[in-house]
């Protein structure tokens, strides 16, 4: 690994080294074209139906507040990556200080435990729209949708603070290099003079129960949202509550299948799939979903398109 910096000396490095996409230097500039052009999209599109849900007090119902939690922490999600990651890439600026890179690790990872409470929360949502419309506002009440945001909240507060404590008190005297582009966890626990085991181990537990929960739940929710669309009488009722589940469905795969992957990957496929694809991997999860989710959540509700269109305009 020539021409990385490394740290033999000190107990814990003031910065660690993001080598960015390991063994595909050649691809940073793309990468960084690229990354810019989606996390631009991501903050303007999230940032106008942030803007708009406030604004508009037609938009106040439960889809609405979920949709703007929804928004608000994807543009943290993607913001805790992006940035740097784009100075990587285009820049070379691939160091970071130890507590900004535990920092980072804490939010990106806390965000994503976060998110998937919503798609959650979201899918509920549209559970009793659907099926059960006559008691909508009476379940969904402002008090319950509050409680759900808080329990999603800390839930990923309770998984996330003993993984970062764990991880930033181990003994660092080795390498500074982390083979990743930004501080994931398993990438930075590698670096740890004891054994990385117990924190990735807690992880990849922690990770399973709260993704393998939430999608039975969302599975089980939409396939009573796909039982009573079929059930209606109106071919348009039909075709349209199809075409919302599809595309919720969609945007939960190209969340759901990188993200585990990327995390069982670096857990059990170490030798046998190319780091850079694990890193890849790693990468999509977090940038894909903040830059689809508006506009497959949010613009595809026709007042608030209208509304973005009239605040552009």
């Amino acid at each position: 690994m020539l021409g990385l910096p490394f740290n033999h000396t000190m107990e814990n490095p003031d910065t660690f080294f993001l080598v960015g996409i390991p063994g595909l230097p050649s691809s940073h500039p793309w990468l960084a074209i690229s990354l810019s052009a989606m996390y631009t999209v991501a903050l303007l599109a999230n940032f106008l139906i942030v803007t708009v849900i406030w604004m508009d007090s037609n938009c106040q119902g439960p889809m609405y507040y979920f949709l703007c939690v929804l928004s608000t922490v994807d543009i943290i999600m993607a913001s805790s990556v992006v940035p740097k990651m784009v100075n990587i890439f285009y820049s070379g600026d691939n160091y970071i200080s130890f507590n900004a890179c535990f920092a980072q690790m804490y939010f990106v990872h806390g965000a994503t435990a976060v998110e998937t409470g919503l798609l959650l929360a979201m899918a509920f949502d549209r559970y009793v729209a659907i099926c059960k419309p006559l008691y909508y506002m009476s379940i969904l009440t402002p008090h319950v949708m509050q409680g759900i945001t808080v329990a999603i909240t800390i839930r990923a507060i309770i998984f996330m603070t003993p993984l970062t404590w764990m991880v930033s008190h181990q003994s660092f005297c080795g390498s500074n290099v982390v083979l990743h582009s930004y501080c994931e966890h398993i990438a930075v626990a590698k670096l740890a003079c004891a054994n990385p085991m117990p924190s990735t181990l807690y992880s990849l537990i922690g990770s399973s129960i709260i993704v393998g929960s939430d999608v039975a739940f969302i599975g089980a929710s939409y396939k009573l949202i796909l039982q009573a669309a079929f059930s209606l009488a109106s071919k348009n009722a039909r075709l349209k509550a199809l075409s919302t589940c599809g595309s919720h469905m969609g945007v939960m795969a190209l969340y759901y299948l990188p993200g585990m992957a990327s995390i069982y990957v670096a857990w059990l496929g170490q030798d046998t799939v190319p780091l850079h694809t694990q890193v890849v991997l790693a990468d999509l999860y977090l940038i894909i979903p903040p830059t689809l989710n508006p506009i497959i959540y949010g613009l595809k509700i026709k007042q608030i398109r209208e509304r973005i269109w009239g605040l552009l305009m």
